[in-house]
């Protein structure tokens, strides 16, 4: 799921790495909004939001937007930082250090969760669009850009797209679109299921809500490292 790379990639790889961190996305969107009322999974609006304040000279306020959109790119550039230094000595763990990193930004931000609402509010904004944009430069770099799991825009425009090409084109393509199809609307479906989980649990345990989400990435990596162990382990016994 985060090893596999290339040729050794498949279509069911990059549908369960979508599921998995779709369904992550889901739950930091809505605990952050529901936190600090900041969209915290991408930053199409606060880049609205910057040139509104620009204009109407409210530089303080527009200088907090613009670090918004800085540190979802710092997220992404770091991600991809890590992922060309390690892939140099050894590719095996090169998607390993970004989820781990992702995941302690996320425990942090649960443990601490009332201490940020509190006293740092825009901090608390800055780590998780820091995270959301680690997350969103691993998918997009582990399944060739044909995954994203932190914002449903360009999903929706594409699902648009592929399903009104189920009229025209034939029987290889169509099987191809129906993949494409299906592996769209499982990232929108975790993301949405993610979303509503972390509605429904945040009113009785708030950010810690985030732990959860923490909680969730780990044990991906520990799947992914306990299947390869097995599938090692099967072929020099046999």
């Amino acid at each position: 799921m985060f090893r596999h790379k290339g040729k050794t990639r498949t279509y069911y790889h990059n549908l369960h790495i979508a599921c998995l961190l779709s369904f992550v996305a889901g739950i930091v969107n809505v605990a952050g909004y529901l936190s600090v009322q900041t969209l915290t999974t991408n930053v199409t609006g606060h880049f609205a939001f910057f040139i509104d304040e620009i204009f109407s000279l409210r530089f303080w306020k527009g200088s907090i937007y613009f670090f918004y959109i800085l540190f979802f790119f710092m997220g992404s550039f770091i991600s991809n930082f890590i992922t060309e230094i390690i892939s140099r000595k050894n590719s095996q763990y090169i998607y390993v250090i970004p989820t781990l990193m992702e995941s302690i930004i996320l425990l942090s931000t649960g443990i601490w969760g009332s201490y940020f609402i509190k006293y740092n509010p825009v901090l608390l904004s800055f780590l998780l669009l820091f995270a959301m944009g680690m997350q969103n430069s691993l998918v997009t770099t582990i399944s060739n850009a044909s995954v994203r799991t932190t914002h449903l825009t360009g999903l929706f425009t594409d699902l648009g797209i592929e399903l009104s090409q189920l009229f025209f084109y034939k029987e290889e393509k169509r099987k191809r679109l129906l993949s494409s199809i299906r592996l769209r609307v499982s990232i929108i479906s975790f993301f949405f299921l993610g979303g509503i989980t972390g509605g429904v649990l945040y009113g009785s345990i708030a950010l810690a809500i985030l732990i959860l989400a923490g909680i969730i990435l780990l044990l991906g990596l520990i799947y992914d490292y306990i299947k390869i162990g097995y599938l090692v382990y099967k072929k020099h016994h046999h």
